[in-house]
């Protein structure tokens, strides 16, 4: 029996954007991928706001993270390369993307659920005093951020909502509930209309009956009244110049199209993208959009999150089809839907067929469909198990078991103990990087590989450039000159075209910046991709070993560790999506200003890597003989890693890490569970005389550098104590 070949990536999907139609055509992928596509999904977050649970979270029903679909998780569910970025521009001709930030992404197929900005955003002073309702992320934090400073200090919210719609009345009742419920007496809600009228677009039952709302919530409507600017003192009018006092202005005054839509080429209508009944861009093969930045030019529809949830199913199957050569299915609107409007309590008023009911009944069916809503993406996705043959040889089951979820980047590395084994006599020194030649002529050579953890190529180039380039950092030196050896997972010809072209762009962007040149190397296809790279510097008359450190040295570390763990939990689609931006935020930040801040003063140094913050430590105490006491509270521990360890989660080389336990005395727990966590893209850890430690500390607070002092190195044993 042969196994089966892996199939080869033909076809891109590009998901620009994290709407609510995308959301759910990534939950369909997930259960149902389409063989030989690969998808990306493209959002400036790496999580999506569910809109229609605002005004829930604005009263306080809500805690902030009930509203977020994680695309971190999301992604790992579907298999989908996350991309987190904003475009600026598409190349119809060569089917690429502009992003802001990374490399242009090539399509073969697009899908854009971008949604809509809001207005106003033009009016003088804005940037600096006004809030957007959307995107609601910016709006939830500012929001947050001025009920703790209300609860804090002496201040009074003065609140002023631009825009009459439901939108504005919906958020001016759930402020007024908070500030009632949590400040009573104090503060302020207006809501500044610059029609005659406010919730033009109700019928008249649900109108009354939200305006007696907002009567009674007593908050100020102000009609016939039309801003010129904002500013710190608040709302300036065209009305005979008038001033409307204010300290959080709020923008629900409409929305409008992404203004960078204009230079596309695609065909608009009044700057919404125009799209057929198949949701497919007018004149633009292999082109889809959805959710309110589409305009259906079949069926006119106003903007609505209703209609992006209705999309999801054909948009997906459409999607598939144009990847696939099948047939596409129209999608039909409904005319009219349902409107449930909250009125800041836990109670809501219907918009639908003339009448206008509420009650808390109204509410608890808002909730009951909001939350349903967002079950589907709260639950994780049950991973395929690999199936075995019937027989097989002894040990294979038991490695399978062990070894459920293998992780990538360092967390795929050899332990020590093997390392050592395997090496033999070679194994005696554990430095960073070799020493060839003598005096002028002399240099440092190192190599280092990640299998992937990540989908992203380009991200995945920038972390193995950094990873690499770390241990000639790690030994004070300069790298000049940088070979690549990459191997491409299964790609068509034109695949491996692109992808390559990613790798490059961001490994370059890394060691250029870095003073160094990629030089050449090496590419060939594989099962998976993997990038690695050989780096080379002259020797300098200093050459930062692992055997130097002195009794009464201090230990520092540049980063936080927790990677490895982090890693495993997103493998297993448990990480959250802030603390993964984090981790890889940590990953991508390079550390030759760090080396060359340590080279003058440094007695020993290493980078942490795969043997973890121990047992790098352990190497340094080993070649000097000293031993080292570790301040628990002063190591720095990336968001979300004690929580994970505390659960259990692992990273695959955790177990072979921690055979070394017994040097090192600290109490069992998570803690000590991620002094052997194995770190990717890890920080330099390095001894430091005492004399020196103020003024190096001072160096790298003075460029914004991360340190941490975690310790100091005594005499005695080779072994780690803990205080």
């Amino acid at each position: 029996m042969h196994a089966h070949r892996p199939l080869p990536i033909t076809r891109d999907l590009v998901l620009l954007g994290g709407g609510h139609a995308h959301a759910l055509v990534l939950k369909k992928w997930a259960m149902a991928p389409l063989p030989g596509a690969q998808v990306t999904i493209v959002n400036p977050q790496v999580k999506a706001p569910y809109t229609g649970m605002l005004p829930g979270f604005v009263a306080g029903h809500y805690q902030r993270d009930e509203l977020d679909i994680d695309l971190v998780q999301l992604a790992r569910q579907a298999n989908a390369r996350l991309v987190i970025d904003h475009a600026i521009g598409i190349d119809l001709e060569q089917k690429t993307i502009k992003l802001s930030a990374a490399a242009d992404l090539a399509f073969d197929t697009l899908s854009i659920d971008i949604g809509i900005t809001s207005k106003l955003v033009d009016l003088t002073g804005a940037d600096e005093h006004l809030i957007p309702a959307k995107p609601l992320g910016a709006f939830s934090k500012a929001w947050s951020a001025l009920m703790q400073r209300a609860k804090t200090e002496d201040f009074t919210p003065e609140i002023a909502i631009l825009g009459g719609g439901v939108a504005g009345a919906e958020l001016a009742l759930a402020m007024a509930f908070r500030l009632n419920r949590d400040l009573p007496g104090r503060g302020r809600v207006r809501l500044v209309e610059a029609s005659s009228d406010i919730l033009a677009e109700l019928r008249p039952p649900a109108r009354k009956t939200l305006i007696r709302e907002l009567d009674a919530a007593n908050v100020e409507i102000v009609l016939n009244t039309r801003a010129t600017k904002v500013s710190e003192r608040g709302v300036h009018t065209a009305s005979d110049g008038a001033l409307i006092e204010a300290n959080f202005i709020v923008s629900a005054a409409g929305a409008q199209p992404h203004a960078w839509l204009e230079n596309t080429g695609l065909q608009l209508s009044d700057g919404y993208i125009a799209v057929d009944e198949t949701l497919r861009a007018i004149g633009s093969p292999g082109i889809f959009a959805a959710g309110d930045c589409a305009h259906l030019t079949h069926a006119p529809r106003p903007k609505a999150g209703v209609f992006a949830v209705r999309q999801a199913p054909i948009l997906y199957a459409n999607l598939r089809a144009d990847l696939s050569g099948g047939s596409t299915r129209p999608y039909k609107p409904q005319k009219d839907y349902l409107k449930l409007i909250s009125t800041g309590r836990k109670s809501a008023v219907t918009d639908k067929w003339g009448i206008g009911l509420s009650g808390e009944w109204v509410w608890r069916l808002k909730d009951r469909i909001d939350q349903k809503f967002m079950d589907q993406f709260r639950t994780p996705t049950a991973m395929p198990h690999p199936t075995l043959p019937p027989t097989i040889a002894d040990g294979v089951s038991e490695y399978m078991q062990q070894n459920e979820n293998p992780c990538g980047g360092c967390g795929a590395k050899l332990g020590q103990a093997a390392l050592t084994k395997g090496l033999g006599s070679e194994s005696d020194s554990m430095e960073d990087a070799a020493i060839i030649g003598a005096g002028a002529q002399a240099r440092i050579l190192s190599t280092d590989h990640l299998r992937a953890f990540n989908a992203d190529p380009y991200v995945l180039a920038k972390i193995a450039a950094i990873h690499a380039l770390g241990d000639v950092w790690a030994m004070g030196a300069t790298p000049d000159a940088v070979l690549s050896q990459i191997i491409l997972p299964p790609l068509s010809n034109a695949k491996q075209a692109n992808m390559l072209r990613e790798i490059t762009t961001g490994a370059r962007e890394v060691v250029e910046a870095s003073g160094a040149q990629i030089v050449g190397g090496h590419t060939s296809s594989g099962a998976e991709l993997t990038i690695g790279f050989t780096v080379s510097a002259p020797s300098g008359t200093k050459n930062i070993r692992q055997s130097g450190a002195q009794n009464g040295d201090i230990i520092v570390l540049t980063k936080p560790i927790g990677t490895g763990v982090l890693l495993a939990a997103e493998m297993r689609q448990l990480a959250d999506g802030d603390d993964y931006l984090e981790t890889l935020e940590t990953m991508l930040h390079p550390q030759a200003r760090a080396s060359s801040l340590l080279a003058s003063a440094a007695t020993a140094m290493t980078d942490v890597t795969g043997f973890g913050l121990a047992g790098h430590l352990l190497n340094i105490l080993d070649a000097s003989n000293v031993s080292a006491v570790l301040e628990g509270r002063n190591i720095p521990v990336l968001s979300g890693a004690l929580h994970h360890a505390a659960n259990g989660i692992r990273s695959t080389l955790w177990s072979a890490n921690r055979t070394q336990a017994s040097r090192v005395s600290m109490t069992d727990g998570p803690l000590k569970d991620l002094l052997f966590d194995p770190q990717t893209c890890g920080g330099l850890l390095a001894t430091i005389p005492a004399a020196h430690s103020e003024n190096i500390l001072a160096k790298f607070e003075e460029f914004g550098e991360p340190i941490w002092q975690i310790g100091k190195i005594a005499s005695g044993a080779p072994t780690i104590k803990t205080v």
